[in-house]
């Protein structure tokens, strides 16, 4: 299992840029990084991607809690 806790999305900009999203895990929370000051635009391939990075990142956190909870018995 690999202890990746972060996944990139790519996506355009309103002006068809490419750009991309970030999603990490963070302690106890899930972070996404947009396109600074910018808005991201996700045709259908992207939202699956998003979608997928997401739960990816929510199931590093659910292992990483199991592993912590392990550790302190």
């Amino acid at each position: 299992m690999s202890d990746q806790n972060e996944w990139v999305v790519p996506c355009r900009d309103l002006a068809g840029r490419k750009r991309k999203l970030t999603v990490f895990s963070s302690d106890e929370q899930v972070v996404v990084v947009a396109p600074p000051g910018e808005t991201a635009v996700l045709g259908p391939l992207e939202v699956g991607r998003f979608r997928a990075a997401l739960r990816d990142a929510v199931v590093h956190l659910a292992q990483h809690d199991q592993d912590e909870a392990g550790e302190t018995v």
